[in-house]
């Protein structure tokens, strides 16, 4: 079983086409969705949901009104101005305890709360993770983690031969908890200034978890010149690109029918997603040889 982390520096290069559309090519995978603050995959693949439950993303403070002394002391030495009139705004607090410690009638204590929910379901391409953290909640590397550790305990039950995980955008900590311990991740980016320096940024850190990456540039002929200077900065990166998408209109009349580029039949996009996902499930394997 491997796993492959489709991921961008950026939002709206393509991540979740690519991956629906490699979720229909896999003849035995399982789908992560770990882009838990704005999860899309599942408007393409029309989830059924199978199982629902609570996330616990970690503790905010509350005062008991009936110890509590109106000392001042929690107010005093709140950092995220979080406690008025001796209530504890849960939004602005931050879990970090410190309240608790400093409360000489022991009248705050910390309380879990339901951050989000996590999901499994299952769909046309089949069995797919996902989740959705609630507004202004924190943890989502957390929960990135555990949609990804469902996922793969899935797929050793089911046997399934590959997890395709849908990532987030950015570097931060999501992205970083959606690709640590996969096996390849794939960069989809698009002939921008901004799609080539977060392209740097997302390589880089590949590079630090010494995980192999590869490039996909998406509607590469927009900007001939920026797809030869993404090019270019490969090759000096030793990074295969191993996509050149077109564009095409084609690829949103896919998305508004609900289907993948493959399904949906997107002429030149079609063929170059398939030719793609060969080269990748053919690296893949090379992987396996190497172990």
């Amino acid at each position: 079983m491997k796993q492959l982390t489709i991921i961008s520096g950026k939002g709206g290069t393509g991540k979740t086409t690519i991956t629906s559309a490699f979720a229909h090519l896999a003849e035995n995978g399982v789908l992560a969705d770990s882009d838990v603050d704005a999860a899309d995959l599942y408007l393409i693949l029309l989830p059924v949901i199978k199982q629902q439950e609570p996330y616990v993303g970690g503790s905010k403070a509350f005062i008991d009104e009936s110890q509590c002394t109106q000392c001042g002391e929690c107010v005093g030495m709140c950092c995220f101005d979080a406690i008025h009139n001796f209530r504890v705004d849960t939004i602005s607090c931050e879990g970090c305890t410190l309240c608790t410690y400093v409360c000489p009638e022991g009248a705050v204590v910390m309380k879990e709360q339901i951050s989000g929910e996590w999901f499994v379901s299952s769909t046309r391409e089949g069995t797919m993770v996902h989740a959705k953290l609630g507004i202004a909640e924190d943890n989502s590397g957390k929960l990135v983690s555990m949609v990804r550790q469902k996922a793969k305990e899935i797929a050793e039950k089911e046997n399934n031969e590959i997890i395709l995980i849908d990532g987030p955008p950015g570097i931060g900590c999501p992205v970083i908890a959606s690709i640590t311990g996969a096996d390849m991740v794939l960069v989809v980016t698009e002939p921008a200034l901004s799609g080539l320096h977060d392209m740097k940024r997302v390589l880089d850190m590949a590079k630090h978890f010494n995980i192999p990456a590869f490039v996909c540039i998406n509607k590469f002929d927009i900007n001939p010149d920026n797809t030869a200077c993404i090019e270019k900065r490969c090759k000096e990166r030793g990074v295969d690109v191993v996509g050149r998408i077109p564009y095409d209109k084609s690829v949103t009349a896919a998305m508004i029918n609900r289907k993948s580029v493959v399904e949906y039949d997107c002429g030149e996009v079609s063929r170059e997603v398939n030719k793609m996902w060969e080269k990748v499930t053919a690296a893949l394997a090379g992987l396996n040889r190497k172990i």
